[in-house]
């Protein structure tokens, strides 16, 4: 009787994961028959869970809405996941912090003794890595009000703010109208969130900074677009314009690579910005603890750098390309005295 329990519970928490469930996929992560697994949704039914059949070839078995679940629907694993979750989470949103801490706590509350102290046993400490780009976390409002636009599919109406976040205002220059997109991602790419959208105004994709957007929901629905290439990583990665601005570091520097824009921003770390310049070439400005730090980022593309800024940068690449050379002549030296 117990071992049915546990599975009934085990079988609720899957239901509960994901839309549908194929019946040979249950009994695969159950470990027993298919009867059996027909076996224990019926006693889910009886318990009066909205278990629902779904017919057709794509069918299988879901939960209905309209019946919370109990609140101890974890496993073992789920349970650490958790813990690990809230305690790993970037802070890139305003405020939250207090909210993942104490999240943490409700969740361990809410478990049976066995898996509380699974969770209580990851305790984690962070450490603050020094070669992280980080980013300003953002306001929790905007993005909800992506976030929900994203979802519902309704068009945005967002004015793109500064760099330091200010508006910009008419006569300024850098004064723009508000854009109206068609916004159909929202994704996170070091420690940044990006809105991946449709711009109805400049007809082409777009690839947005969230915090550098002032969101207007609206109730306009519109049709999803096929993205171009099909490839959402490559295209917000490859996207050179997509807002960013240089990370705060003690040391930033440019130079010109002889590399086309896309390339450099596939590779470029988080907190970098990839300016075109024309079809081969761009100009990468990025910061890092040191000026050597600069210099050996920018070496890893692998090609021509010129116009460096500033000075410091440039004494910088000039020193490890002297320590470079005194390495192959020291070693020139060693394997003329051998032979």
């Amino acid at each position: 009787m117990a071992t049915t329990s546990h599975r009934a519970l085990q079988l609720l928490s899957l239901l509960g994961s994901r839309g549908t469930w194929r019946l040979r996929d249950l009994s695969t992560r159950l470990a027993v028959s298919e009867r059996t697994v027909r076996r224990d949704l019926g006693t889910l039914r009886e318990l009066g869970y909205p278990v629902v059949t779904v017919r057709g070839p794509d069918g299988g078995y879901r939960l209905g809405t309209g019946h919370p679940l109990p609140p101890l629907l974890f496993d073992h694993d789920q349970a650490l996941a958790i813990a690990i979750a809230l305690q790993t989470t970037p802070s890139s949103v305003f405020g939250l912090q207090d909210d993942t801490a104490r999240a943490l706590l409700t969740m361990q509350q809410a478990m049976p003794d066995t898996l509380r102290a699974a969770m209580e046993s990851l305790r984690l400490t962070r450490l603050r890595n020094y070669w992280e780009f980080p980013a300003p976390p953002i306001d929790p409002a905007a993005l909800t009000a992506v976030g929900t636009a994203v979802r519902l599919r309704h068009i945005l109406v967002t004015e793109v703010l500064r760099p330091d976040g200010t508006r910009a205002v008419p006569g300024e220059p850098d004064f723009a109208a508000a854009h109206r997109l068609e916004p159909h991602h929202l994704v996170v790419w070091a420690a940044r969130w990006y809105l991946i959208a449709y711009d109805l105004d400049d007809q082409r994709w777009r690839v947005h900074r969230v915090d550098r957007l002032h969101p207007r929901p609206t109730s306009r629905g519109f049709a999803p677009r096929e993205l171009p290439g099909d490839d959402l990583a490559h295209f917000v990665m490859s996207s050179h314009d997509r807002g960013d601005t240089p990370a705060a570091w003690q040391c930033t520097g440019s130079a010109r690579l002889n590399l086309p824009a896309h390339i450099v921003a596939r590779w470029a770390p988080g907190g970098s910005v990839v300016e075109h310049l024309d079809t081969e070439h761009c100009r990468l400005t990025l910061g890092a603890w040191s000026w050597a730090g600069i210099a050996g980022i920018l070496a890893t593309f692998d090609t021509d750098l010129t116009d460096l800024h500033p000075p410091e940068l440039l004494h910088a690449c000039s020193r490890i390309a002297h320590r470079l050379a005194s390495i192959q002549t020291a070693e020139h030296t060693v394997q003329q005295a051998v032979h």
